[in-house]
């Protein structure tokens, strides 16, 4: 694995609630998704993008189209788990990443994404503005 830096390799901790856990006591299953989530609108804030600003200003917005996502070991009540975010591949209209969540060094759930960029208004695929496209290809591996 490559040397962490804020540009190629984000980090995002995320302390797990007692509203995160499921019955047994640990994380459900789908809350990853959410902190996946939440690594990667971070990460975008922290190099500039507001997603909010870009659905006003150019009309677009990101969905997720694919996950793949593979569960090691349980996260528990009041565990910091940390949650890796990386590109992998920047196309036309979609974006890559490979994120994970560990705690305490030990991986618990790792997952490929594919976030595709769609007109805001039709919800049709829609090209990645050229601003964006260099800033995502920058920080990709």
């Amino acid at each position: 694995m490559s040397i962490e830096t804020p540009e190629h390799f984000s980090t995002l901790n995320i302390r797990v609630y007692y509203e995160d856990t499921d019955t047994g006591g640990v994380v459900f299953y789908a809350n990853y998704l959410k902190f996946f989530e939440r690594g990667r609108t971070e990460w975008l804030r922290r190099l500039g993008v507001n997603q909010s600003e870009l659905t006003i200003r150019e009309q677009l917005m990101f969905v997720v189209k694919k996950v793949e996502i593979q569960y090691r070991k349980p996260a528990k009540l009041d565990d910091l788990l940390t949650i890796h975010s990386k590109i992998t591949r920047v196309g036309r209209a979609s974006v890559d990443f490979e994120q994970f969540a560990e705690n305490l060094g030990e991986r618990l759930c790792e997952s490929t994404i594919q976030v595709c960029c769609v007109d805001s208004n039709t919800f049709r695929p829609a090209a990645l503005t050229q601003e964006l496209r260099t800033l995502l290809e920058k920080v990709q591996e």
